[in-house]
């Protein structure tokens, strides 16, 4: 259902707070996608896939079934904080000003690089390693015709159809993985987690506070990751780069490395050579 990278390299711009929990801790949070910058993340894939079943249906002459299809998605749609899908996310693009821009403390923090084909070993049961598709037209996607197979053979409600709920689980799934075109420039590809699925995730979620909200992650252990793919962070983590209006020394940053054992990934430090420059009305 989805495209997977297995032989780049990923890069995770973020802030040194994040930067320390990676590394220090082995933690990687993965976030609500509902609450990233995608204000129509998960929903747009979901309605673009009833619009094209609706779309046939219709074109067939099948009206009833459309509106039943329709009313079934529509139900759907209200459990979309349910199906929430949790990511962290990566960019195929290496020192990049809008990367930095946007992701990375606006060129204030730092990116890592990671190897696409160790964190494809690394995953399994819900979470998975998605690339990013830029579309909002999915009459071409699969599922198109197997909701359309399965509302043309059920006689009453979707809901109540094994199914048609097993397929919306996977359209679920699937929509974590589609962003509006217009953000195509990000070349993003994604670690997801799709915590619903409960008897297959035993991580227990967290909270982050701030003065302002609260926010829901779920943290996932790098090294019992590492252990599965027989692999360290030494082996994960290609280098660290400083991001290009970030103020944080070199020097320094490989002591915390060599202070925190991690005294292999001191080496990988680099600077960035992005020429970023911030608003001189900042």
């Amino acid at each position: 259902m989805a495209r997977q990278y297995t032989d780049d390299i990923l890069y995770h711009y973020t802030d040194y707070q994040a930067f320390d929990g990676i590394l220090r801790e082995a933690q990687l949070r993965v976030n609500n996608i509902l609450n990233m910058n995608d204000a129509a993340e998960m929903r747009l894939f979901m309605t673009g896939l009833c619009e094209a079943v609706i779309s046939r249906l219709q074109q067939e002459g099948h009206r009833e079934t459309a509106v039943a299809v329709q009313d079934f998605f529509e139900t759907e749609l209200q459990k979309e904080f349910y199906y929430s899908a949790y990511a962290a996310c990566f960019s195929l693009y290496r020192d990049d000003a809008a990367q930095w821009e946007r992701y990375g403390n606006k060129g204030r923090g730092v990116c890592i690089g990671f190897r696409g084909d160790l964190l494809q070993k690394m995953v399994r049961g819900v979470v998975s390693l998605q690339t990013v598709f830029y579309q909002d037209d999915m009459r071409s996607h699969e599922l198109v015709e197997i909701f359309y197979t399965i509302a043309r053979q059920t006689s009453g409600k979707l809901s109540d159809n094994s199914l048609a709920r097993e397929a919306i689980n996977t359209a679920w799934i699937c929509s974590a993985a589609f962003k509006h075109p217009s953000f195509s420039s990000e070349r993003e590809v994604r670690l997801v987690v799709s915590p619903f699925s409960k008897e297959y995730f035993d991580v227990k979620p967290c909270y982050h506070i701030t003065m302002e909200r609260i926010k829901k992650y779920y943290p996932l252990d790098l090294r019992k990751m590492c252990d599965r793919a027989n692999c360290d962070l030494q082996d994960l983590i290609s280098e660290i780069i400083i991001g290009p209006e970030s103020t944080q020394s070199k020097a320094i940053l490989q002591d915390y490395l060599n202070d925190h054992g991690l005294a292999f990934l001191a080496d990988k430090v680099h600077l960035s050579d992005c020429p970023l420059r911030r608003s001189a009305n900042e």
